[in-house]
């Protein structure tokens, strides 16, 4: 979201449909009342006023949570082009039980993913996946083959910004964005080593097929 917030030419809008979430499922996650008061949380709302509206630059970037949506259907995107982030789930876990301390398949939204990507290939239109530690280990290429992919044209500043947080951020994001507020853009890096408690080895374990069936499938 950062990156191509850097672009004169796009618009970021930050998970629209949190709010729809955490008042679908009850989540007991950090702020939760803040954000609820902060979005709208009727699904069929969010698409007509934050999907639909009109933004004044040409392109617009909404970065979301496949759970998010609940199992709704994302009928309004079916034509757009969707880009799938996947992470190693060593990794996503790891991130997620800093802010939620048992977190689920659910919590990670890696099987809802899986089940976007059939969705979207289904209608023709089969979805960009994007893996965190392909773009780590060679960020600008790898933002070069995602923007090819987008008929966008590539543009260096997406590699940089300033630390700190954007005004575009939901209200979540003093709990959620410590690591990508202090971050200062894209670095090329090696992959990290990562243990994971053994609490979370079932998860992983059931995270790793969904992981392995987007992985094969993302740019390489």
């Amino acid at each position: 979201m950062y990156s191509f917030g850097e672009r004169k030419d796009t618009s970021i809008v930050d998970e629209p449909f949190y709010a729809h979430y955490l008042n679908k499922t009850e989540a007991d996650h950090p702020m939760r009342e803040e954000v609820l008061k902060s979005q709208n949380a009727s699904f069929d709302a969010v698409v007509k006023k934050v999907y639909q509206a009109e933004y004044h630059k040409e392109h617009v970037f909404f970065k979301q949570m496949s759970h998010h949506m609940c199992g709704k259907l994302p009928t309004f995107a079916v034509n757009d082009k969707n880009i799938l982030l996947i992470r190693e789930p060593k990794g996503m876990i790891l991130s997620f039980s800093k802010v939620i301390d048992s977190p689920t398949i659910e919590d990670l939204g890696i099987s809802s993913t899986v089940d976007l990507f059939h969705y979207f290939e289904e209608n023709d239109n089969p979805p960009i996946i994007l893996d965190t530690g392909i773009l780590s280990e060679n960020p600008r290429d790898t933002m070069k083959k995602l923007c090819a992919k987008l008929n966008i044209e590539f543009d260096e500043a997406m590699l940089k910004w300033e630390s700190g947080p954007r005004a575009a951020d939901g209200v979540w994001a003093k709990v959620w964005y410590a690591s990508v507020h202090a971050s200062t853009g894209m670095i090329a890096s090696s992959p990290q080593k990562i243990t994971l408690p053994h609490k979370y080895e079932v998860l992983y374990r059931t995270c790793l097929p969904y992981y392995s069936f987007l992985r094969k499938r993302s740019i390489q």
